[in-house]
């Protein structure tokens, strides 16, 4: 089990931007595929983007392609999603995961999941 912890959601107008960021514990990182999910009030959660462990490998779900991108600093520990022309409909709690796989976007592949942070984008 990855202890991971997200930072950097708020509040943003339709048409800005965030930077994401996902903290992991371990010594192992660079073997885990990392994933950001999402969840808006009343929905369940969905599959926003996974990269794998290197990070030669990246996945999106269509509604965010072109306008997210996942990275990640291996030296850091650490998952970034940037998020850029941002709608109202990205709206959700989002959330890091990460997965025993070193390249997958299947969510039931992800077992380690953060506590989740904010994100509200107004019209």
């Amino acid at each position: 089990q990855v202890q991971l912890v997200e930072s950097g959601g708020g509040l943003v107008q339709a048409g800005g931007a965030l930077r994401l960021s996902c903290a992991a514990s371990g010594r192992a990182f660079s073997t885990y595929a990392m994933g950001w999910f999402r969840q808006a009030p009343g929905k369940e959660r969905e599959f926003v983007s996974a990269i794998s462990g290197s990070g030669h490998s990246t996945y999106y779900t269509d509604s965010v392609k072109g306008r997210f991108t996942i990275s990640r600093d291996n030296a850091k520990n650490t998952m970034y999603l940037q998020m850029d022309s941002l709608k109202p409909e990205d709206t959700a709690v989002y959330y890091c995961a990460a997965s025993s796989f070193s390249n997958t976007r299947a969510t039931s592949a992800f077992g380690s999941w953060g506590q989740g942070t904010h994100i509200t984008v107004s019209s």
